[in-house]
């Protein structure tokens, strides 16, 4: 019997694998921890919120004392740790958000976890972060495990700066971690800040598209499920100790995803060709901006035989027919409507 701690459940990427362990394990308890940030939304889990083995808590992680009272409430036995600000911008804003909660808050868990379990070999501490954390690529080379990290933001400093204390916890005091390192994610669910959701929004709504500099930064995009898969994968089978990168073999520029976008979006509202793309708007560039990302996803194939089957093609059309399909969903993420959804399942 599991009792397994998911932090940020109820974010972009966390709800997705919330309820895939909610749904795929019955005999496991799922505690989802999210603090309910702009980016936290508990009505993408209204369909299992009354599972029998799911329960909800609202806090930080950047609160110590709760830490160590739910896991002593709820008996957890291992962590997937997802909970984390992530937006490259808002950490340029406004840095010490970041490092209290990805730092601070992750560094609480482990001190939870090292405090409530006795026998390490009984448990799995699993610390899910980014591909930024190995800093740019040029127009060749792969981000390996063993790439050495070279964080160029506040974000992906403290992401890797979380890293390091996971794999500190794991040498100091012998706890059972798993570390990945995932590339761009997008699908359902996604709040309308990152690219692949605020181009969709701005096409519906007849907005300008804006694409930073000249469009030709590259990343590397895994379709959330593909992700959720991996996640999966690895909690259950992965080495302890080990890191393995997750990516989604789809390498594209910037402007090239965004015209995929436009002609997509078009096309399935029965606009003429060509009209979304007539807005896109070409803005100062990011502080900063890495140039590439891509990831060598060769290990988690080698060792746990998982691959990414969703390509850009597929996965931007399935995104797109689910922004335009749930539009009140939308409506109610940009104008901060979701927020009563807690007040009135949960309380205040």
């Amino acid at each position: 019997m599991k009792s397994i701690l998911i932090t940020g459940g109820a974010g972009f990427i966390g709800n997705h694998v919330v309820r895939q362990f909610v749904k795929k394990y019955p005999n496991y308890t799922i505690v989802n921890l999210d603090k309910l940030t702009y980016a936290g939304n508990l009505e993408t889990l209204s369909d299992i919120e009354k599972s029998d083995n799911y329960h909800f808590v609202k806090a930080c992680i950047t609160d110590e004392l709760a830490m160590h009272d739910i896991f002593a409430k709820y008996h957890i036995t291992d962590v997937i740790h997802l909970a984390a600000e992530s937006h490259v911008d808002r950490s340029i804003t406004d840095p010490l958000v970041f490092l209290r909660t990805n730092i601070l808050g992750t560094a609480n868990l482990l001190n939870a976890a090292k405090t409530s379990w006795e026998d390490y070999s009984k448990h799995t501490f699993y610390h899910i972060s980014t591909d930024e954390v190995y800093g740019s690529l040029g127009d060749s080379g792969l981000f390996k495990e063993t790439t050495p990290y070279d964080p160029r933001s506040p974000y992906s400093a403290s992401k890797a700066s979380s890293d390091h204390l996971v794999r500190a916890y794991h040498h100091t005091y012998g706890m059972q971690i798993k570390i990945s390192n995932c590339s761009n994610n997008y699908g359902p669910y996604q709040f309308p800040e990152k690219l692949i959701p605020l181009i969709i929004n701005n096409i519906v709504q007849e907005k300008a598209l804006p694409v930073y500099g000249d469009g030709s930064n590259v990343r590397d995009w895994l379709y959330v499920q593909d992700h959720v898969e991996a996640i999966d994968l690895i909690f259950h089978k992965g080495q302890n100790g080990e890191t393995y990168n997750i990516g989604g073999n789809n390498e594209m520029q910037n402007l090239a995803l965004v015209h995929i976008l436009c002609e997509s979006v078009d096309r399935i509202l029965g606009r003429p060709q060509g009209e979304a793309k007539s807005r896109i708007t070409f803005v100062k560039d990011r502080p900063g901006h890495d140039q590439r990302y891509a990831i060598d996803a060769s290990k988690i194939k080698k060792e746990l035989n998982w691959e990414p089957v969703t390509n850009v093609g597929t996965g931007v059309e399935k995104t797109v027919q689910w922004y335009l399909n749930n539009k009140v969903w939308l409506e109610n993420v940009t104008s901060g409507a979701y927020k009563t959804y807690y007040e009135k399942h949960y309380g205040t």
